[in-house]
């Protein structure tokens, strides 16, 4: 077998200890299925059309069947997709305040049809309300395409970092992500699949978000730590071990971690401190720093997460918002109403 710089490109092996996929040449797999239908559910989920006789908006991601998967060959990407969702979306009218209900169907969305191609089919439950079904259609329809769009683009872009590993004539700064960066609290972290010296950079930034709840300090601090109410707000299957060193799971295995500290200092502060892994990046931790104060009747969290790969920075900070501050203030709301 020839060596570095010898002979036919597709059988050099590099002068490295492992000899891993070099030049991209041998056929490796990626499984995109869990990543994905995190993806769809934030994409899809909360899009909202409006007009002169009332509104509408997707409530729910009632079902989502098929797998995902990007595979690298030769130094090229192919990717395989197949889904079959369905969406749930709610209307009120504009005058009366009538509320009507139907369903989205997206019964084959492939990589063997372009989005525009895909067949998108609008329903609702029996009754008025025919011009908010229209609104779906027309308007509901289009940016329901739009969102798959996206799904497609950062299934091409973010999922597939460090998918395509170096080689030593494109070692150098160049494996850097290339984008804009004006945030001042980038860094540049080193995902560990590294060729001999030579590792893929990753550009990080640090998210800091500030939000209050209605609750005290201690009911809001169970929340993160109790498997249970952790499966509640985040609907999903979830491995919670509230411990220094314990595991903890979400979202069908889309983030994991570890919990590094817990410190419980009551009514002052209370604190959580763990490693994350996205699964886009299994081998790469972000920090996330919980910090619980109470202000009299509510309680301020305030959350530091560093180290998330600048790809991920919308996502990471979308999936805070939306599948976990929004839900728990669901879950505080309901029970509160149980209680009453």
């Amino acid at each position: 077998m020839a060596k570095w710089g010898q002979g036919d490109p597709r059988w050099i092996v590099e002068e490295r200890a492992d000899a891993t996929n070099v030049n991209n040449w041998h056929w490796t797999e990626r499984d995109a299925t869990s990543w994905s239908k995190s993806k769809l559910q934030q994409l899809l989920v909360g899009i909202a059309v409006g007009n002169e006789a009332g509104s509408c908006e997707i409530s729910d991601l009632k079902q989502v069947e098929g797998e995902a998967s990007c595979n690298s060959r030769k130094g090229k990407l192919i990717f395989f997709y197949d889904w079959n969702i369905t969406l749930s979306w709610t209307g009120t009218m504009k005058e009366s305040g009538e509320k009507h209900e139907g369903s989205v169907e997206i019964p084959n969305l492939s990589e063997e049809n372009e989005v525009d191609d895909t067949e998108i089919s609008v329903s609702k439950k029996k009754g008025d309300g025919e011009v908010l079904k229209e609104l779906m259609r027309t308007e509901g329809t289009s940016k329901v395409r739009e969102a798959l769009r996206d799904y497609l683009k950062v299934l091409k872009t973010e999922f597939t970092l460090g998918m395509i590993l170096p080689t030593k004539t494109s070692a150098g700064p160049e494996l850097a992500v290339k984008k804009k960066l004006s945030e001042n609290n980038v860094q540049d972290s080193v995902l560990p699949i590294s060729l001999d010296t030579v590792g893929v950079k990753i550009p990080t930034v640090k998210i800091l978000l500030k939000e209050m709840f209605d609750s005290p300090v201690e009911e809001l601090y169970s929340i993160f730590i109790t498997k249970e109410l952790v499966q509640k707000f985040s609907k999903s299957r979830a491995v919670i071990e509230a411990k220094r060193g314990g595991k903890l799971q979400m979202f069908d295995g889309c983030v994991t971690g570890e919990y590094i500290e817990l410190v419980l200092k009551p009514s002052l502060l209370i604190n959580i401190l763990l490693n994350i892994v996205l699964s886009l990046f299994p081998e790469h931790y972000a920090t996330v720093a919980l910090n619980f104060k109470d202000r009299a009747t509510q309680t301020e969290l305030q959350l530091e997460c560093k180290g998330v790969p600048v790809c991920n920075e919308d996502s990471t900070r979308q999936c805070w918002q939306k599948q976990h501050f929004e839900e728990i203030r669901v879950l505080l709301q309901q029970t509160k109403v149980n209680a009453d």
